[in-house]
C-alpha cells in the first residue's frame, strides 16, 4: 500500500470513528462506502480493517458505562448476529472475485437503507420488544456484517424503537458492533484470510481512531445531537447514492452480457 492510500484511509477512519462515537453508528458505512467508491482497497481487506477499528474504539467508549447497557436485548441480538456473520462471509468469499460491481451496488443500497432507517424516527414503543424481534434484527445485521462489516441498518432501527434512554441506545449499538467486529475478525482468521498487512494498516490507523474516539466522547461537536444525526445521515445518503450510480452501469452491462 502506498503512503497516499494509507493517509486517505486514516483520514476516512478518523471521520467514521468520530461519527460513530458521537451518535452510535456510522463507522462501517462511512469507511466501507468511501473506500469502495474511491477503489482504494478490496472489500474483504477493508472489512477486516473496519472490524479491528470498531472493536478497538468500542472498548474505549463502553468500558466506563457497562451499567447503562440493556444486556437482555444485546444477548438476543448477538444470538442472531453471530451465525449470520458466518453466512455473510461465505457469500462475500463467493462474490468478491467475480461480482465486485454487484457487491458495490448492494453496499450502496444497504447504506441508503441504513440512513433511511434512522430518518424514519420510529415512535418508541411502550414496552421492550420481544426477544425474537431482537434476534431477527441481529440476524439481518449479522448478514450485512459478514458481507461488509456493516451491521447497522436493522439493528439501529430496532434499538431506536425501544423505550430506552438515548445513552443506552447508543451504548447498546456500540456493544453489538463491538461483538460483531470481534466475531467477524475471528472467523476471517479461522478461514486463514488474515494477512500481516491488515494488522500493519490497522496499527497505523489506531492512533487516529483512538484520538477520534476520545474527541467524540469528551469533546462532542457544539451542535445538538439531532442535527449531528442529520448531518451524518446526509453524508451516508451521498455515499450510498454515489456507489449505486458508479456500479449500476457495470452491473447492467454484466447482466446483459450474461443473457
Amino acid at each position: 500500500m502506498d503512503i497516499t492510500t494509507l493517509l486517505i484511509l486514516i483520514a476516512i477512519i478518523g471521520l467514521g470513528t468520530y461519527v460513530q462515537t458521537v451518535i452510535g453508528f456510522g463507522l462501517g458505512m462511512i469507511v466501507m462506502g468511501v473506500v469502495s467508491y474511491l477503489s482504494l482497497l478490496s472489500l474483504p481487506f477493508t472489512s477486516v480493517i473496519i472490524s479491528i477499528m470498531a472493536f478497538s474504539s468500542g472498548i474505549l467508549v463502553i468500558k466506563d458505562d457497562l451499567h447503562a447497557l440493556h444486556m437482555k436485548s444485546i444477548i438476543f441480538t448477538c444470538a442472531g448476529l453471530i451465525p449470520a456473520v458466518a453466512l455473510g462471509l461465505f457469500i462475500l468469499d463467493y462474490m468478491s472475485a467475480s461480482m465486485a460491481n454487484l457487491l458495490q451496488l448492494i453496499l450502496g443500497t444497504a447504506i441508503i437503507i441504513g440512513a433511511a432507517a434512522t430518518l424514519l424516527k420510529p415512535e418508541p414503543i411502550s414496552q421492550v420488544s420481544h426477544p425474537v424481534v431482537f434476534f431477527i434484527a441481529g440476524t439481518v445485521g449479522g448478514l450485512l456484517a459478514g458481507l461488509f462489516s456493516v451491521a447497522g441498518p436493522p439493528v439501529i432501527y430496532q434499538y431506536y424503537r425501544q423505550p430506552f434512554e438515548i445513552k443506552t441506545i447508543r451504548l447498546c449499538l456500540l456493544f453489538v458492533f463491538l461483538v460483531s467486529s470481534f466475531i467477524r475478525t475471528a472467523m476471517v482468521g479461522a478461514q486463514g484470510n488474515l494477512e500481516l498487512e491488515m494488522f500493519l494498516v490497522a496499527l497505523y490507523c489506531l492512533p487516529v481512531a483512538y484520538l477520534a474516539t476520545w474527541l467524540g466522547k469528551n469533546k462532542p461537536p457544539a451542535i445538538n445531537p439531532p442535527m449531528m444525526r442529520k448531518i451524518a445521515i446526509t453524508l451516508l445518503v451521498v455515499i450510498g447514492s454515489s456507489l449505486i450510480f458508479k456500479s449500476y452501469p457495470s452491473v447492467w452491462l454484466d447482466y446483459n452480457l450474461a443473457l
